[in-house]
């Protein structure tokens, strides 16, 4: 989906497909077919923006058989679909039973994280639609905390491995007309954690074309002020690449035992769902959800927030609640003002089906109403911005 800005810019909205993982080609041509399609046709638009997530199978297949590469376009415009962003966090392996701490895997301090990221600039290069000449990739903040944090050496390879990222983002450019950008994504747990953990690497390695992805669930489950996050990145020179439309598990009094039952219904052994509360003392939290719940590791007289991708338009029951607020807060900072700070934002709810027994979307045709109204919600957002829908 498209919307012109009142500054003239053109913004893009998209959904991400990790929320139907396929590991494979056949995989991810089922998933067009299945879910994406589907999901435009109840928008009723003749075209939407997905977020595509390639695994590492399915990037190598692309890159080594460029005929695959050419049939995934021309089905891409078949089906009314387009492609301006990519997720390169996950490397594989998404749709496993058990995620939790795998997905960070390979870090920056692998070589293969540098090259699975190369073959995917390459690829959404020759992805992009004719009229765009701009696209990005989300990926990993350089690594989980253990064992890189305190490792200098780690944290020299993971930054000469992005300074060479820019290098060769700058030679695609000069060869295919086409600028792709990445986005560290700061997540909880990992070694940049927040948006001002990110301002020192992205400074060190000091290139225009790798800055940060925004991840709205990650930022207000690290109880981090939109505005000041936003204010500080611009003022550090750190673009913010593209944007990630999510929102996180809210509950404002975590020492009642009914929050404290609410909230273990959502804690389950496919992803990892950091926990977090701000206390006078600074930021306090677990690693999952369930160790928040049954631990004592958290004060429980300060709200809790955890890193669970509850969708946009149904926020869960009382006593929880979700982050929409800080959502909102953070989009109209980005692309309220007189000019976007960013030109690609993607609705990333890639958790429903481990939300709740009762929550989850039981059919294709339930998750596709689910994930088309997630995007009709963030459309409104923007409209009420004052960006007006494009054809």
């Amino acid at each position: 989906m498209r919307f012109r800005h009142p500054d003239g810019t053109v913004v893009h909205l998209a959904y991400c497909t990790n929320v139907h993982p396929a590991e494979t080609m056949d995989g991810v041509l089922a998933q067009l077919r299945d879910h994406c399609e589907p999901v435009r046709k109840r928008l009723g638009r003749d075209r939407i923006g997905i977020g595509l997530w390639l695994a590492r199978d399915a990037a190598r297949t692309l890159v080594e058989e460029p005929s695959r590469l050419r049939s995934l376009r021309a089905e891409l415009d078949r089906r009314g679909l387009e492609v301006v962003t990519l997720n390169g966090f996950p490397y594989e392996g998404f749709g496993a039973e058990e995620v939790k701490y795998r997905v960070y895997k390979p870090d920056w301090t692998d070589p293969e994280r540098l090259t699975h990221t190369t073959d995917l600039a390459r690829l959404l290069a020759a992805l992009l639609p004719d009229d765009v000449t701009e696209g990005t990739i989300s990926t990993l903040p350089l690594a989980w905390r253990t064992p890189y944090s305190g490792d200098p050496e780690a944290a020299r390879t993971a930054l000469d491995a992005l300074t060479t990222l820019g290098e060769r983002l700058d030679a695609l450019a000069e060869l295919t007309g086409k600028s792709i950008r990445i986005g560290l994504e700061p997540e909880p747990g990992c070694t940049v954690e927040t948006t001002a953990d990110a301002i020192a690497p992205l400074t060190a390695v000091g290139h225009p074309r790798i800055g940060v992805c925004v991840d709205t669930c990650h930022l207000a489950t690290s109880f981090e002020d939109p505005d000041t996050a936003i204010d500080a990145l611009t003022e550090a020179g750190i673009p913010t690449v593209k944007a990630q439309l999510s929102a996180a598990l809210h509950a404002e009094h975590p020492h009642l035992p009914e929050v404290r039952t609410a909230l273990a219904a959502f804690a389950e052994p496919r992803f990892l769902h950091q926990t977090r509360t701000a206390t006078a003392a600074g930021l306090r939290g677990t690693d999952d959800l369930d160790e928040a719940v049954t631990g004592e590791i958290l004060t429980d007289s300060t709200p809790w927030r955890a890193h669970f991708h509850v969708p946009l338009h149904a926020p869960p029951a009382p006593p929880l609640t979700s982050t929409l607020p800080v959502l909102r807060a953070t989009l109209r900072r980005l692309v309220g003002g007189a000019r976007p700070l960013t030109r690609h934002l993607e609705v990333e709810t890639y958790t429903w089906q481990a939300l709740p027994a009762g929550l989850r979307p039981r059919t294709r045709a339930r998750l596709a109403e689910g994930i088309a109204a997630e995007l009709a919600l963030a459309r409104d957002l923007l409209t009420d911005l004052g960006l007006k829908e494009l054809p």
